[in-house]
Protein backbone atom coordinates (compact mmCIF):
# COMPACT_ATOMS: atom_id res chain seq x y z
CA UNK A 1 0.00 0.00 0.00
CA UNK A 2 1.39 3.41 -0.73
CA UNK A 3 1.67 6.53 2.01
CA UNK A 4 0.64 9.05 0.33
CA UNK A 5 -2.60 7.64 0.03
CA UNK A 6 -3.91 7.65 3.63
CA UNK A 7 -2.44 11.22 4.19
CA UNK A 8 -4.05 14.11 4.57
CA UNK A 9 -5.24 16.10 1.61
CA UNK A 10 -2.59 18.12 -0.46
CA UNK A 11 -4.78 21.46 0.47
CA UNK A 12 -4.12 20.73 4.08
CA UNK A 13 -0.28 20.22 3.73
CA UNK A 14 2.17 23.08 4.45
CA UNK A 15 5.34 24.13 2.59
CA UNK A 16 7.91 22.22 5.28
CA UNK A 17 11.29 24.62 5.77
CA UNK A 18 13.24 23.44 2.92
CA UNK A 19 16.14 25.02 4.26
CA UNK A 20 16.53 21.97 6.51
CA UNK A 21 15.83 19.26 3.65
CA UNK A 22 18.90 19.53 0.68
CA UNK A 23 19.54 17.55 -2.38
CA UNK A 24 21.45 15.11 -0.12
CA UNK A 25 18.74 14.39 2.09
CA UNK A 26 15.82 13.95 -0.41
CA UNK A 27 18.62 11.31 -2.36
CA UNK A 28 18.86 9.20 1.13
CA UNK A 29 15.46 9.44 1.71
CA UNK A 30 14.72 8.29 -1.75
CA UNK A 31 17.08 5.36 -1.58
CA UNK A 32 15.15 4.35 1.38
CA UNK A 33 12.06 4.70 0.19
CA UNK A 34 13.59 2.68 -2.51
CA UNK A 35 13.63 0.07 -0.17
CA UNK A 36 10.48 0.07 1.23
CA UNK A 37 10.74 2.85 4.07
CA UNK A 38 7.09 4.09 4.38
CA UNK A 39 8.49 6.87 6.80
CA UNK A 40 10.94 7.83 4.26
CA UNK A 41 8.58 8.30 1.65
CA UNK A 42 5.94 10.31 4.02
CA UNK A 43 8.76 13.33 4.52
CA UNK A 44 9.29 13.19 0.68
CA UNK A 45 6.31 13.64 0.04
CA UNK A 46 5.72 16.47 3.15
CA UNK A 47 9.12 18.26 1.51
CA UNK A 48 7.56 18.38 -2.30
CA UNK A 49 3.84 17.87 -2.43
CA UNK A 50 3.04 21.78 -1.97
CA UNK A 51 5.49 22.41 -5.23
CA UNK A 52 4.80 19.27 -7.09
CA UNK A 53 0.52 20.60 -6.98
CA UNK A 54 2.46 23.97 -8.03
CA UNK A 55 3.21 22.53 -11.53
CA UNK A 56 0.44 20.56 -11.58
CA UNK A 57 -1.78 23.63 -10.86
CA UNK A 58 0.22 25.02 -13.37
CA UNK A 59 -1.08 22.53 -16.43
CA UNK A 60 -4.24 21.36 -15.36
CA UNK A 61 -6.80 24.60 -14.44
CA UNK A 62 -9.09 22.74 -12.60
CA UNK A 63 -8.96 21.94 -8.70
CA UNK A 64 -10.14 18.89 -8.25
CA UNK A 65 -8.03 16.87 -11.28
CA UNK A 66 -4.87 18.83 -10.29
CA UNK A 67 -5.47 17.07 -6.58
CA UNK A 68 -5.82 13.78 -8.07
CA UNK A 69 -3.05 14.29 -10.81
CA UNK A 70 -0.96 15.28 -7.37
CA UNK A 71 -1.47 12.19 -6.06
CA UNK A 72 -0.84 9.78 -9.14
CA UNK A 73 2.62 11.70 -9.16
CA UNK A 74 3.25 10.60 -5.36
CA UNK A 75 1.83 6.81 -6.50
CA UNK A 76 4.03 6.75 -9.25
CA UNK A 77 7.05 8.24 -7.98
CA UNK A 78 6.74 5.49 -5.23
CA UNK A 79 6.62 2.96 -7.75
CA UNK A 80 9.51 3.98 -9.57
CA UNK A 81 11.25 4.63 -5.77
CA UNK A 82 13.74 1.82 -6.83
CA UNK A 83 14.69 2.89 -9.76
CA UNK A 84 16.21 6.16 -8.71
CA UNK A 85 19.43 7.27 -9.59
CA UNK A 86 21.45 10.45 -8.88
CA UNK A 87 22.30 10.57 -12.85
CA UNK A 88 18.78 10.95 -13.15
CA UNK A 89 19.22 14.70 -11.63
CA UNK A 90 18.17 15.82 -8.31
CA UNK A 91 14.89 14.41 -6.19
CA UNK A 92 13.07 16.86 -6.63
CA UNK A 93 14.19 18.19 -10.37
CA UNK A 94 12.97 13.63 -11.23
CA UNK A 95 9.89 14.11 -9.28
CA UNK A 96 9.10 17.89 -11.20
CA UNK A 97 9.54 15.75 -14.48
CA UNK A 98 7.14 12.96 -13.31
CA UNK A 99 4.59 16.10 -12.29
CA UNK A 100 4.49 17.49 -15.93
CA UNK A 101 4.49 14.56 -17.62
CA UNK A 102 1.15 13.48 -15.54
CA UNK A 103 0.12 16.94 -16.08
CA UNK A 104 0.14 16.53 -19.61
CA UNK A 105 -1.03 13.36 -20.05
CA UNK A 106 -4.21 14.53 -18.00
CA UNK A 107 -4.68 17.22 -19.89
CA UNK A 108 -4.29 15.61 -23.48
CA UNK A 109 -6.81 12.89 -21.64
CA UNK A 110 -9.24 15.64 -21.56
CA UNK A 111 -9.15 17.26 -24.73
CA UNK A 112 -9.39 13.64 -26.42
CA UNK A 113 -12.90 12.89 -23.76
CA UNK A 114 -14.06 16.75 -25.22
CA UNK A 115 -13.24 15.91 -28.51
CA UNK A 116 -14.78 12.24 -28.87
CA UNK A 117 -18.12 13.82 -26.82
CA UNK A 118 -18.38 16.56 -29.26
CA UNK A 119 -17.90 13.91 -32.73
CA UNK A 120 -20.50 11.99 -31.64
CA UNK A 121 -22.24 14.73 -30.56
CA UNK A 122 -22.14 15.69 -34.46
CA UNK A 123 -22.84 11.91 -35.76
CA UNK A 124 -26.41 12.28 -34.17
CA UNK A 125 -26.68 15.55 -35.45
CA UNK A 126 -25.99 13.70 -38.65
CA UNK A 127 -28.35 11.00 -38.38
CA UNK A 128 -31.59 13.07 -37.41
CA UNK A 129 -30.94 15.23 -40.24
CA UNK A 130 -30.53 12.03 -42.72
CA UNK A 131 -33.75 10.59 -41.52
CA UNK A 132 -35.66 14.67 -41.18
CA UNK A 133 -34.68 14.93 -45.10
CA UNK A 134 -36.22 12.18 -45.95
CA UNK A 135 -39.27 13.13 -44.06
CA UNK A 136 -39.18 16.36 -45.15
CA UNK A 137 -38.63 15.35 -48.89
CA UNK A 138 -41.42 12.67 -48.38
CA UNK A 139 -44.73 13.23 -47.45
CA UNK A 140 -45.78 13.03 -43.90
CA UNK A 141 -44.78 11.15 -40.76
CA UNK A 142 -47.26 7.96 -40.82
CA UNK A 143 -45.85 6.93 -44.22
CA UNK A 144 -42.34 7.12 -42.87
CA UNK A 145 -43.80 5.05 -40.13
CA UNK A 146 -44.98 2.44 -42.77
CA UNK A 147 -42.33 2.61 -44.47
CA UNK A 148 -39.82 1.75 -41.25
CA UNK A 149 -41.95 -1.09 -40.96
CA UNK A 150 -40.99 -2.66 -44.68
CA UNK A 151 -37.46 -2.13 -43.30
CA UNK A 152 -35.89 -5.46 -42.04
CA UNK A 153 -35.50 -5.20 -38.13
CA UNK A 154 -31.79 -4.10 -37.89
CA UNK A 155 -32.08 -1.71 -39.62
CA UNK A 156 -35.66 -0.25 -38.61
CA UNK A 157 -33.87 -0.73 -35.22
CA UNK A 158 -31.07 1.64 -35.55
CA UNK A 159 -33.14 4.25 -37.53
CA UNK A 160 -35.05 4.44 -34.67
CA UNK A 161 -32.61 4.69 -31.69
CA UNK A 162 -31.10 7.10 -34.02
CA UNK A 163 -33.83 9.25 -35.20
CA UNK A 164 -36.53 9.19 -32.53
CA UNK A 165 -34.23 8.27 -29.78
CA UNK A 166 -31.52 11.15 -30.66
CA UNK A 167 -28.78 8.47 -29.92
CA UNK A 168 -25.27 8.22 -31.28
CA UNK A 169 -24.12 5.84 -33.65
CA UNK A 170 -21.76 4.66 -30.49
CA UNK A 171 -24.92 4.66 -28.29
CA UNK A 172 -26.85 2.90 -30.44
CA UNK A 173 -24.17 0.27 -30.83
CA UNK A 174 -24.49 -0.39 -27.01
CA UNK A 175 -28.22 -0.63 -26.77
CA UNK A 176 -28.27 -3.04 -29.69
CA UNK A 177 -25.13 -4.98 -28.85
CA UNK A 178 -24.08 -4.34 -32.19
CA UNK A 179 -19.88 -3.53 -33.02
CA UNK A 180 -20.08 0.66 -33.95
CA UNK A 181 -19.34 -0.40 -37.84
CA UNK A 182 -21.97 -2.80 -38.06
CA UNK A 183 -24.66 0.34 -36.61
CA UNK A 184 -23.64 2.53 -38.84
CA UNK A 185 -23.90 0.34 -42.17
CA UNK A 186 -27.80 -0.58 -41.14
CA UNK A 187 -28.33 3.46 -40.72
CA UNK A 188 -26.84 3.90 -43.92
CA UNK A 189 -28.75 0.63 -45.53
CA UNK A 190 -31.76 1.71 -43.82
CA UNK A 191 -31.99 5.36 -45.45
CA UNK A 192 -31.47 3.79 -49.24
CA UNK A 193 -33.75 1.31 -48.62
CA UNK A 194 -36.14 4.07 -46.85
CA UNK A 195 -36.05 6.50 -49.51
CA UNK A 196 -36.71 3.93 -51.49
CA UNK A 197 -39.62 2.94 -50.18
CA UNK A 198 -40.89 6.40 -49.57
CA UNK A 199 -40.08 7.34 -53.09
CA UNK A 200 -42.47 4.14 -54.52
CA UNK A 201 -45.43 5.12 -52.18
CA UNK A 202 -46.78 8.11 -54.35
Amino acid sequence: MVPVTERRRLRAVGPRDEGTTTPDHLGSLMRRAGQGDESAFAEIYDTLAPTVHGIVRRVVRDPDHAEEVTQEVFVETWRLSPRYSPDRGSVAAWVATIAHRRAVDRVRSEQSSRDRQARHEREAIVVAEGVEAVVTDRLERDRVRRALDLLATPQRQALELAYYGGHTYREVAVLLGAPEGTVKTRIRDGLIRLRDHLGGDR
